[in-house]
């Protein structure tokens, strides 16, 4: 992939560019290999990738320079601004978007946070689109209320300019940190959730929600999770951590009582409005804290399936699962080093299956699926 903003010594986020994609995958499965070393795994799966460029579904910007002159991107360490806006892993598709938003904060006196002073309002550009039908939720984090009514009197423009808009919202976030979002969300659409669509799979995503940011290469990891789960004698699973309900929605089956646990609200609603859409009576989702929910109760499931953000499931949950001794444990990792720490903790258990996705080319990261099975 060629890019003018790493060329130009722009931007360094990409670091594994120059490398040709076959390379990174290689250099991947070599650090899977190594971290797994000391197991015995009875099945490799081929890797999966899917585009090296415009395959993001989602952009994270910050807001810098002036009101009449707004940039989009990021900043750097010394607090130099950068635009990122013709960053090659968006797609085509989000170019009219960021054009239109440049005039439209200037419209709409939305002036950007000075990080250094700590003066200004509009601190964030969050744009996620849909790859089911093209429409996109977008969201401006604000440093305070001040400029909300502003900015809702000026969005009809905005509005007319790009009808693709199905949601907007301003999220509220007070505080002088590196904190994407505050917790405040003020929605000025009738819409509240934008629809999406993996392997015939209904979805949903809300603000403050957390969805995959490769559309591609996670519908191919949900849909290797329900291959391999529906391989299985399973009639009742766990899935913790769940999120939007991705691998639960794809692996269960009418007659598969499926308990979806959460800690965001928001993920939770998005699930049962899936699990409705699809008939399914018996996914029961729960927003709760998975280790908390998953330790106080009496007996497990003959699957649990887990997908916990990068420090893994930890201890609790781990001597937990060893103790209670599911039949079956499906582990989706974002941080195979933390995967690999917690395996070490369930030492009843064998890798049966393991396969590696290339969510986040031209870097070092990778997301990982691996099925272990009780030992007899």
């Amino acid at each position: 992939m060629q890019c003018a903003l790493y060329d130009a010594g722009r931007c360094r986020s990409c670091q594994w560019i120059e490398q040709p994609v076959t390379q990174q995958l290689a250099a991947k499965m070599r650090d899977l290999q190594h971290l797994l070393a000391e197991h015995t795994v009875g099945e490799w799966g081929a890797p999966v990738s899917g585009p090296e460029q415009g395959f993001r579904n989602k952009a994270k910007m910050v807001v810098s320079g002036s009101v009449e002159k707004p940039l989009l991107g990021m900043l750097h360490r010394d607090g130099t601004p950068e635009d990122l806006t013709d960053c090659p892993l968006y797609p085509a598709s989000f170019a009219p978007v960021f054009a239109a938003l440049k005039p439209f904060i200037a419209r709409a006196g939305l002036t950007p946070y000075n990080v250094e002073r700590k003066r200004g309002e509009l601190k964030f550009i969050l744009l996620t689109e849909s790859q089911r039908d093209g429409g996109m939720m977008l969201r401006f984090v604000l440093r305070s209320e001040a400029k909300v009514e502003q900015l809702r009197a000026a969005l009809p423009w905005l509005m007319q300019q790009l009808p693709q808009l199905t949601v907007v919202t301003a999220n509220i976030q007070p505080v002088h940190m590196a904190i994407l979002e505050g917790e405040k969300e003020i929605f000025f659409t009738e819409h509240q959730a934008l629809a999406e669509k993996f392997n015939d799979v209904p979805l949903w995503i809300r603000p403050q929600s957390f969805f995959q940011t490769n559309p591609v290469v996670a519908s191919q990891l949900y849909a290797t999770a329900r291959d391999w789960v529906r391989q299985l004698p399973v009639r009742h699973m766990w899935d913790l951590f769940c999120g939007v309900g991705g691998f639960g929605l794809h692996c269960a089956t009418p007659d598969m009582t499926l308990t979806g646990i959460e800690i965001s609200p928001e993920a939770i609603a998005c699930a049962k409005q899936s699990a409705a859409e699809l008939g399914l009576t018996q996914l029961h989702f729960q927003a709760l804290d998975s280790t908390q929910f998953a330790t106080g109760q009496d007996n497990v499931p003959e699957l649990v399936l887990v997908n916990p953000p990068r420090r893994g499931i930890g201890d609790a949950l781990c001597n937990y699962l060893s103790q209670m001794a599911p039949a079956y444990i499906v582990y989706s990792s974002c941080n195979a080093r933390t995967m690999a720490k917690d395996i070490a903790r369930l030492p009843g258990y064998r890798i049966a299956r393991v396969q590696l996705f290339d969510m986040f080319p031209h870097t070092a990261h990778y997301e990982v699926l691996t099925l272990l099975v009780k030992n007899p």
